[in-house]
């Protein structure tokens, strides 16, 4: 359709959509707002279908080599496209009930999308920093969409100001990388790196800073503050869209610039990944065990979840980078399930914040009492739930690396999160309810949710076609 731009069909349809959309939001009235929700919808699927249509034979270099079109950057496209086109499903309702079904909603997500889909295809560290800047100015703005509440307003400064410092440590490491290898793409910064005539110390210099930009994005540990504050001060949508599909961007991100730009310093960056993939694992679930707040748990939940992830790729071999893929595709399904169910049980002038609030939900609805218990058997890895068979391909990885006291490590944290996912399901199953309220939700939301909840189980029962796509997919990364 566009020629020799197509490998970038999908991006130039989004932005086509999403101005005709943003036209369209200005003539619709608050009451028949559905039809923004529709048109984006739309968007979604002919986007989808965008990236289906422009696979590449190989792997495809565009605009001077500063974008790259590969099976990486496909499969993480449809998973983030199919991930905020489920959020926006599952939050409809609960928007419409709070009087939040604003256009403003749905863009921003779609710019976020944007960025997601520039960052995963970016081959130039200037590509990916452009694409990391749409999401996160996106995200403050989602955070703070809620303007009368002054608990999202707070949330939302937070963000913008911590996530300004690691915006500003990630492009001062570019400017390292820079003047220290005389391009900003990331296969020039290889084949530099792969020559060995530079300095190496002010190469590792801009790498550090670089390091930790990227754990901020990812919300690991020390770089983690201001994640269990947003998840908590945000509306449920939009936790549920920054705890799902970013985290496949960050994955992008982490791949694109340790892996096809400095992969050649592995041993280099192996260390400073092992640091904080362990203080991730360990801080996340011991500080998850005392939250009430299920948005904190899961926000803390999530900090122990990219430890594992950053363990896969600090391995730094294909299996492993396979494994992380695997792992965050299958960790962003068990999220958004999770926090899909707590709109599910939240309405105008109620928010299902709070464990007690799950409090005999099995008598109210023992279906949805079942998902959610799916969701949390998952991400507690419990067999035969796909959560179980990600945990145990990651500790795999990192023994066939040589690192068993990492595995170790892995397997207890794991222990010890298992707690707090118990913990929910303990109050759905054995205390009394305490809200009888009747849910709400259309029948397409209740339905795509269940389909959600069965996935986690059946991906767990066969994993191995989407561990066999991760393999594949990895084989396209330099």
């Amino acid at each position: 359709m566009f020629g020799q731009f197509s490998p970038a069909t999908p991006e130039i349809m989004l932005l086509i959509l999403l101005c005709v959309i943003l036209i369209v939001d200005l003539f619709v009235e608050d009451e028949r707002r559905a039809a923004t929700f529709w048109l984006t919808i739309a968007s979604l699927v002919i986007t989808a279908w965008s990236v289906i249509a422009s696979v590449p034979d190989g792997r495809t270099l565009l605009f001077d080599g500063s974008y790259v079109s590969d099976g990486l950057s496909q499969v993480l496209k449809l998973g983030v496209i199919g991930t905020v086109g489920v959020g926006f499903l599952y939050s409809r309702d609960y928007l419409r009930q709070t009087g939040l079904m604003k256009g403003e909603y749905y863009l921003l997500g779609l710019f976020g999308l944007l960025g997601m889909m520039i960052m995963i295809s970016a081959n130039s560290l200037l590509t990916m920093y452009l694409g990391l800047e749409t999401l996160s100015l996106s995200l403050y703005a989602l955070v703070a969409f809620d303007r009368n509440s002054a608990e999202s307003a707070e949330s939302a400064m937070k963000y913008f100001v911590l996530g300004a410092i690691a915006s500003g440590s990630l492009l001062y490491g570019i400017s390292w990388v820079y003047g220290m290898t005389g391009s900003l793409q990331f296969d020039h910064i290889a084949a530099a790196v792969e020559a060995d005539d530079i300095n190496n110390m002010p190469l590792l210099f801009g790498m550090a800073f670089m390091i930790v930009g990227i754990a901020f994005k990812f919300g690991a540990v020390p770089f983690h503050m201001w994640l269990p504050d947003v998840y908590q001060g945000a509306r449920t949508p939009v936790t549920l869209y920054i705890a799902s599909a970013p985290k496949l961007a960050a994955l992008a991100l982490i791949l694109r610039v340790l892996v096809d730009g400095l992969g050649d310093l592995h041993l280099a960056w192996q260390g400073m990944i092992m640091v904080v993939a362990v203080l991730s694992l360990i801080v996340g679930n011991v500080v998850a065990i005392a939250q009430t707040n299920i948005k904190r748990m899961l926000g803390y939940s999530a900090i122990a979840h990219v430890g594992f992830i950053l363990l896969a790729v600090f391995t730094g071999t294909e299996e492993g980078y396979a494994a992380a893929l695997f792992y965050t595709l299958t960790y962003v399904v068990m999220a958004a399930g999770a926090f899909g169910i707590v709109i599910l049980l939240s309405r105008e002038g109620f928010e299902a914040e709070n464990l007690v609030d799950f409090k005999g939900l099995n008598t109210r609805s023992p279906w949805f009492a079942l998902m959610m218990l799916f969701f949390m058997f998952g991400m507690a890895g419990v067999p035969p739930w796909v959560g179980f068979f990600a945990k145990l391909n990651v500790i795999s990885v990192v023994l066939d690396a040589g690192f068993p006291i990492l595995a170790i490590i892995m397997v207890l944290a794991s222990v010890v999160g298992a707690f707090y996912y118990l913990r929910v399901i303990w109050h759905m199953y054995f205390d009394s309810a305490e809200d009888r309220s009747v849910f709400q939700a259309n029948l397409d939301t209740k339905v795509v949710l269940s389909l959600n909840g069965v996935a986690v189980l059946v991906l767990g029962i066969i994993p191995g076609w989407l561990l066999t796509v991760c393999i594949n997919v990895m084989r396209t990364v330099n």
